[in-house]
């Protein structure tokens, strides 16, 4: 499990295309510490298993199936990236719960900056946008982010300038895509009450 609070702006250093899959190898020193073969790593909100670890680089399969659902799959040796290692039992819980298990791909549509902060609108796929509300909490290419307007087919977000310069989301422009997750607790909610997805989404 993750929480959304990104630990560190890592980078592709190379993308070795598989047929169907990729093997993707990315710097990050910091999530690497300690990271041992089998370990996760949430790369863009996307949990990967690290395969091998060596010199502050770590390499990871992704599946087409994660390469189809997701953004990953448009990254390049170059793109900056979001990584978050998973959350340890007796850490401080600072975001919201978050699978790593990307629900759809969003785009970002509009930014729109101010002295302080940024917001910034982003398409919403039909079938999630149930699961979206205002104050909510939603997750953007990993991070943690709370909904400021939810609309039915978009979602606004309000970025710090912390947020800004530590994330991806600081240099993300109109038209890139995003990973999202939504609120899991939302999911679970939906199916104990019996309701049926398909039918929310019309």
């Amino acid at each position: 499990m993750f929480t959304g609070i990104v630990e560190e702006l890592g980078e592709v250093t190379a993308v070795e295309n598989l047929g169907d899959a990729c093997r993707f190898r990315l710097r990050g020193p910091v999530v690497t510490e300690g990271a041992r073969h089998g370990d996760s790593i949430a790369v863009n909100g996307v949990c990967l298993t690290v395969v091998e670890n060596r010199d502050g680089e770590f390499t990871a399969d992704v599946m087409a199936e994660t390469l189809k659902r997701s953004s990953l799959g448009a990254l390049t040796t170059g793109s900056r990236v979001n990584l978050e290692r998973p959350m340890v039992a007796d850490g401080r819980f600072g975001g919201h719960i978050v699978q790593g298990h990307v629900d759809g791909t969003g785009t970002i549509v509009e930014r729109t900056p101010s002295e302080h902060w940024e917001i910034v609108r982003i398409s919403l796929p039909a079938e999630l946008a149930r699961y979206v509300v205002e104050k909510g909490s939603i997750t953007v290419d990993g991070v943690s982010l709370t909904v400021v307007e939810a609309g039915p087919d978009y979602f606004t977000i309000s970025l710090i300038p912390t947020t800004l310069a530590l994330t991806t989301l600081g240099v993300k422009q109109s038209g890139d895509p995003v990973n999202l997750e939504v609120d899991v607790i939302a999911k679970y909610v939906e199916r104990l009450l019996g309701a049926d997805p398909k039918e929310s989404a019309k």
